[in-house]
């Protein structure tokens, strides 16, 4: 009697249990199940009859990285292979897809036929947030991507970008990322119109010169190992307040370079707050003299990251104090610093720096500053010592070692920038120890 009187109780439970979940009010079993991986989502199926199936009308499906390893070492096909299971999801499927989020592993491929069935499939189901993370070899685009009109989010990896002769634009695309695209010759200088966009990364991609866009409200730009983007295009914009510039090796490797002087560009950013460049294009603007003024200062730049930056080349440090001396709002400033080869004299830069009108200016506005990777080079320690006397609203300037330097050396660093005499009362030095 008392082993029933438990077995009920047990039952009681389970059953309460399982009327709790069944009795969820819709909306949040649909975030729940948007919640959880998709293998997880499909095994919900089990928990009751209100349950069953009802993953099949998620608006979102994403095949990550994790579950892409999970059924790659199955192979494509077979009972449980990669392109055999994604391909019963898209079977049983129901309703729109909204957000569908794929990573091609990097497996034997007969061909992409299946890839380009999804998306054709998806290009009838109104998908307006797209992913396609491809590890395999180039996949080339269909025409069927290009028929997703009611696109606001597309990230591509590693394809060909080939659209048909009749497109014109995604008219509601807002984000765009493009890394390792091919932009082939066929474009001919075709305009994209992209109205809407807001942000665009395009990341070591190659012909990108025949890419042709136009986005008059984009506010985020990255471009990253890219040289042959013509940036003058790509900067046509009077919203951005966001530019990240940076190349992987020095433009003299590349034939078709845009022509372009430093004053030319920033003439184009008139609302830009946050500027990341390094070494390599900060040197693509030293063909000429730098001027110490430019015809208009940057007023709206606040925010400024050097990266890989050699002080103790001259042409670069005039690049650099060209920046300080025009940017008179700039808040913080962030240098990582690679230091010169022992063969290059750095006396000139040096020289330089210790002479009375080197910056001429003062940063009024300019509150934190971070240096990275210092080795204690003389043009170093002098560029400290210039912000330091330049600066009178600092409040933090925090400097790290490069991981190279031994604890003596960077006892050495820290005790002589601390002497730095320093127009702010309030100006605090940290000395922190290099990153991991």
């Amino acid at each position: 009697m008392v082993g029933d009187g438990l077995q009920g109780k047990r039952r009681l439970v389970a059953v309460t249990d399982e009327d709790r979940i069944s009795n969820l009010p819709e909306h949040l079993m649909d975030s729940i199940l948007e919640r959880v991986p998709l293998e997880e989502a499909v095994r919900t199926s089990i928990i009751s009859k209100k349950w069953r199936y009802r993953w099949t009308k998620m608006t979102a499906l994403v095949f990550d990285e994790q579950f892409s390893k999970k059924f790659a070492k199955n192979g494509a096909f077979g009972g449980n292979g990669f392109i055999t299971i994604i391909n019963k999801v898209m079977f049983f499927h129901k309703g729109p897809i909204l957000k569908f989020h794929i990573h091609i592993p990097n497996m034997f491929l007969d061909s992409f036929e299946e890839v380009d069935q999804w998306v054709l499939f998806l290009s009838r189901n109104g998908v307006n947030d797209l992913l396609l993370n491809n590890a395999n070899r180039r996949y080339e685009l269909r025409s069927y991507l290009f028929y997703c009109l009611e696109l606001t989010m597309l990230e591509l990896h590693k394809c060909c970008f080939k659209p048909p002769l009749e497109f014109e634009g995604f008219l509601n695309l807002e984000k765009l990322r493009l890394e390792d695209i091919d932009f082939g010759a066929s474009l001919c200088g075709t305009k994209f119109n992209l109205p809407q966009l807001k942000k665009f990364s395009v990341l070591k991609c190659t012909n990108v010169y025949n890419f042709n866009i136009k986005a008059t409200r984009l506010q985020e730009l990255i471009v990253y190992a890219c040289p042959d983007a013509m940036l003058l295009r790509l900067l046509d914009s009077r919203c951005l307040f966001l530019v990240f510039i940076a190349f992987e090796k020095p433009l003299e490797d590349f034939v078709r370079v845009e022509k372009m002087n430093l004053a030319t560009m920033l003439s184009n950013l008139s609302k830009v707050e946050y500027f990341y460049i390094n070494s390599y294009f900060l040197k693509f603007f030293i063909t000429k003299k730098i001027p110490k003024l430019l015809s208009r200062a940057i007023s709206s730049l606040k925010h400024l990251w050097f990266l890989g930056i050699q002080l103790g080349d001259l042409d670069q440090l005039h690049a650099v104090l060209c920046f300080l001396r025009n940017s008179p709002n700039l808040e913080k400033l962030f240098v990582r610093h690679f230091d010169m080869e022992p063969r290059v004299d750095v006396g000139p830069a040096s020289g330089h720096l210790e002479s009375p009108n080197c910056l001429d200016s003062t940063l009024d506005q300019l509150k934190i500053v971070e240096m990275t990777c210092l080795k204690g080079s003389k043009p170093e320690l002098l560029f400290i010592k210039l912000l330091l006397a330049h600066s009178p609203s600092l409040q933090k300037f925090t400097i790290k070692p490069s991981r190279a330097s031994d604890v003596q050396k960077r006892y050495d660093i820290a005790k002589e920038v601390m002497q730095f005499p320093r127009a702010s009362a309030k100006a605090k030095m940290f000395c922190l120890d290099p990153e991991p």
